[in-house]
């Protein structure tokens, strides 16, 4: 699907690199992420978006047919019954192109990161002294 001119620098490169309706949606995902966890940093890991807080906080990708999305599998798995409408696998959801994105969604999904993060980057922490 994206044009392929190597490994993008910048989530914008990699945005940039789709057709302008996937371009939208990338966009929609890339804003409510900075909107749920306004600390975390903006990274391309794995040739793909990620946002970083503490380390990973979850990636995100446009494919042929849907947006992948990255959160790991506790992320999943605490959530499972709210993305049962969603293909899920250990750790990733793809939300389908040809439906509005499920926004309040992935903003619980950030959250429930953004927390987990917190928590291990303070038992990491604890753990040294």
């Amino acid at each position: 699907m994206p044009k392929d001119t190597g490994t993008p620098a910048t989530i914008a490169e990699y945005i940039a690199s789709f057709p302008p309706a996937v371009q939208i949606l990338l966009e929609e995902v890339r804003r409510t992420v900075h909107q749920a966890a306004p600390a975390a940093q903006e990274a391309i890991r794995y040739g793909i978006p990620t946002f970083v807080l503490h380390g990973n906080l979850l990636h995100f990708g446009a494919f042929r047919t849907h947006i992948g999305f990255y959160p790991t599998p506790s992320a999943i798995a605490a959530l499972k019954d709210e993305l049962a409408a969603y293909a899920t696998a250990k750790g990733s959801i793809r939300f389908p192109l040809h439906q509005p994105l499920p926004l309040d969604l992935i903003t619980r999904i950030v959250h429930f990161r953004v927390k987990e993060v917190q928590q291990q980057a303070a038992a990491r922490k604890k753990g040294r002294r």
